[in-house]
């Protein structure tokens, strides 16, 4: 057993864990986040995506030891970042969900990749997004979503 210090959507979290306890378990289990799905356990749907300091990973891969000290943000987190907050909205906007197990993971590794590339052009984008799998196909509208949110990731620029 161990304590670790870390930071969730925002708020300081200190929690007794097992030496081999998965960050995924961690985060459903003892914070009660559900936007965090546990599906393949295998790191390969991508339904389990987080932000560790800003980075994505698959938490069902990762150990809870590995966040000690670290900021985890879920898609509950992103919900006061106000870019984020469009980015939902353009997930409604585009019916970009049918079942919606996947939409947190996509939104949060989305969030990430307008982060870093606000005018990601499309294949690398359709390259970003597939570490996450949709099984009800909506890829499509996914894709139609988050490019019309690249807007509210773009840099203002002065006139």
């Amino acid at each position: 057993m161990k304590t670790i210090s870390l930071k969730v959507n925002g708020i300081a979290k200190e929690i007794t864990i097992e030496d081999n306890e998965l960050l995924l378990n961690v985060l459903r289990e003892k914070l009660g986040i559900t936007s965090v799905k546990a599906a393949c356990w295998r790191g390969e749907c991508g339904l389990c995506t987080v932000l560790l300091d800003g980075i994505p990973v698959k938490s069902c891969m990762t150990l809870a030891v590995e966040a000690d000290g670290k900021e985890v943000i879920t898609a509950e987190g992103l919900y006061f970042d106000e870019k984020a907050k469009k980015l939902m909205e353009s997930f409604v906007k585009h019916g970009a969900m049918q079942c919606g197990f996947c939409t947190p993971a996509f939104v949060v590794t989305s969030h990430y990749v307008l982060t870093k590339n606000p005018e990601i052009d499309g294949e690398e984008l359709k390259k970003e997004l597939n570490g996450v799998i949709c099984r009800c196909g909506t890829y499509y509208q996914i894709y139609e979503a988050v490019k019309d949110a690249e807007k509210y990731y773009k840099k203002e620029t002065k006139s």
